[in-house]
């Protein structure tokens, strides 16, 4: 007998009962129906296409854009005793082909696959001899050149359409606008889609943000104030150094995480704070996708994201219990400039392209008309000096040309270098003062990378090379020198890509035919950066309706919580400003004190003591002494 979507769930899940929407997608799928479900963080997007996997016979295959997160629903699913499996990178050619014959042939449930995996010509013949009941797409947006996260390799889904053109497919996100979800159901072909949309609206989680010049100060109030485990999204791998040290030598226990950190280490420090073992996890955006920890009480941002998609997915993992929960984002008045230096000056226009696709192709020795499927071995920084042109708008570029199926640039990356500090800081620097010729090198690693002395870390030999202008050989040649000596431990590993050209060179005509595609993706860059940073500035609306307006939603109502709301419910009562005068002399009686101890200890909104503070001064009832404490006249 065929069990029910709500049998499913209770077998394998042990829940009674389906979240808002997930009955009427799984339903939709069920019938064959291609479905597109807009769920926001949280909302269970993975049951949509697990229980009607189960349902049917046959296998599911997913597409996933992380490793982590492929890793952890394939667990989840195995410990309830469901048959899955992820063909992650790594995997040898002979364990890959007896994995895919497993699938084929070992009642398998779930098959996860990235999307780059999904190009090999061995993954798509073993696909076409699977009976596949659905095809799903999670974190769909990668596909939208108007989307957050876009990746070129999510064009290239379309495939899984050539070969089982009658399998129904469902794709999924947390966060989509109207341009982007058109985009998705257009990209992947869907036929005559059910869409399927739930209200963004986060009754319990307030959106603050707050302006201030010592943001590290204010995290450290926001972890006071509100007791519970913590996300900290900080800009670069050194700033997660930087805060996790600060919280920890504030009274805070605290780890991080980002891209450069063993995959063995990552796992230790996760697991870590979802015990709850560390309260704060400070991490780039590459503590992501996946992460279902249900009692974040604060998420707070450190810089302003580069989206709107971004922080509402990121602020979106805070309160998934139900229970009051925090969105903090911090800004002070440096964000604009470094927003704006970081995503759309290094964006490339078309002749700039033209530039980076003319100079590969002479740097392979390509001729005109020629070139097409041959393949060379790439070493991207050597490229850039070679021409002398900014690194970060050529890997744009070449982005863009592989997103348009230019070339294909294939990155390499795993294989880093790494260092570790052997010796204390000290002695370091009195070998130094004899050894002057390495003095710059070293001094330049230091302050580049936090955090050196206490752990292996990843280093960028090249971005040395452009800070000190010496010659990587002489770097290289040091650094293993100072390892025989033993005061560091050094390993070298050469950063590679590799380049395919896909079509013959033509030079500028080959551009011209997809230039209109690199405005439009600039276009939406740039309208991304300026929405962030509208939202991040208006302060006479609220939050919650500002984000909702983003999505398309347009009946809403003011949230109640966040923190423009909160500033006028507070400007309905009027503070006795005679009792806070009072207050505060009573408090200046006792000792002298800073204007933060002053609002640590007074109980009236900030701005109010910030202001009365003034006017005292102002008036010489106080005074600020030359340790900038306020005293009694």
């Amino acid at each position: 007998m065929i069990k029910s979507p709500l049998q499913i769930l209770q077998e394998y899940w042990k829940h009674n009962s389906f979240k808002p929407l997930q009955e009427e997608i799984i339903h939709s799928v069920l019938e064959g129906e291609d479905t597109f479900a807009l769920l926001p963080t949280g909302g269970g997007k993975s049951i949509c296409f697990q229980v009607p996997a189960m349902i049917n016979e046959g296998i599911c295959i997913v597409i996933s854009p992380l490793i982590a997160l492929m890793q952890d629903q394939v667990k989840n699913l195995q410990q309830r005793g469901i048959k899955a499996i992820a063909l992650t990178s790594g995997i040898k050619y002979t364990e890959l082909d007896t994995l895919l014959d497993n699938c084929i042939y070992g009642n398998y449930k779930f098959l996860y696959l990235s999307p780059e995996r999904l190009q090999q010509d061995i993954v798509q013949e073993r696909l076409k001899q699977m009976n596949i009941n659905l095809i799903a797409i999670d974190e769909a947006h990668c596909i939208s050149q108007w989307g957050n996260d876009f990746r070129p390799s999510y064009k290239k889904i379309k495939i899984l359409r050539e070969l089982h053109p009658h399998v129904p497919m469902i794709a999924l996100t947390a966060s989509a606008t109207k341009i982007v979800a058109d985009d998705i159901i257009t990209e992947l072909d869907l036929f005559q889609t059910k869409v399927f949309k739930q209200s963004f609206f986060r009754p319990n989680l307030a959106y603050w943000v707050v302006k201030t010049e010592d943001k590290t100060y204010k995290i450290s109030q926001i972890l006071q104030k509100y007791p519970g485990p913590s996300i900290i999204y900080v800009r670069n791998r050194k700033a997660t150094i930087e805060l996790s040290d600060f919280l920890n030598n504030n009274g805070y226990t605290a780890t991080y995480y980002h891209g450069g950190v063993d995959s063995q280490e990552k796992t230790v420090r996760f697991n870590k704070w979802l015990r709850e073992e560390v309260r704060v996890m400070v991490a780039t955006n590459a503590f992501g996708m996946g992460i279902d920890k249900p009692n974040v009480r604060t998420v707070i941002h450190y810089n302003i994201p580069e989206s709107i998609e971004s922080y509402f997915q990121e602020a979106g993992r805070a309160g998934r219990d139900g229970e009051k929960s925090y969105a903090f984002l911090i800004k002070n008045e440096n964000d604009n400039q470094r927003l704006n230096n970081q995503f759309i000056k290094v964006l490339p226009n078309v002749d700039a392209v033209k530039l980076v696709y003319r100079k590969l192709c002479n740097y392979f020795q390509i001729s005109y008309g020629e070139g097409e499927q041959t393949a060379h071995e790439f070493d991207f920084n050597s490229f850039c000096k070679v021409y002398e042109i900014h690194t970060l708008i050529t890997y744009n570029a070449l982005q863009f040309l592989d997103r348009c199926g230019i070339i294909r640039f294939t990155q390499r990356f795993s294989q880093k270098s790494r260092l570790k500090m052997l010796t204390t800081g000290n002695h370091l620097l009195n070998y130094l003062e004899s050894n002057k010729d390495y003095e710059i090198i070293i001094k330049t690693i230091l302050r580049t990378y936090a955090g050196i002395f206490d752990e292996e870390t990843t280093i960028n030999i090249p971005l040395i090379v452009s800070k000190i202008d010496r010659p990587e050989k002489e770097i290289i040649n040091i650094l293993n020198k100072l390892g025989a000596l033993e005061l560091l431990e050094f390993t070298y590993k050469l950063s590679d890509a590799q380049v395919i050209f896909l079509v013959p060179r033509e030079d500028d005509h080959t551009i011209n035919r997809i230039k209109h595609h690199l405005v439009e993706q600039n276009t939406s860059k740039i309208n991304k950066v300026k929405a962030i940073l509208k939202f991040a500035e208006n302060d006479s609306e609220c939050k919650s309706r500002q984000l909702l307006h983003y999505f398309g939603e347009e009946n809403t109502s003011d949230c109640g919580i966040c923190s423009y709301c909160t500033r006028k419910q507070n400007k309905k009562f009027k503070h006795d400003i005679n009792q806070i005068r009072e207050d505060i002399v009573r408090l200046l009686q006792e000792k002298k004190l800073s204007s933060r101890d002053l609002i640590d200890q007074l109980k009236y909104p900030e701005k109010i003591i910030l202001e009365v503070l003034r006017e005292m001064n102002e008036h010489q009832i106080i005074t600020i002494n030359q340790d900038n404490n306020y005293q009694l006249v």
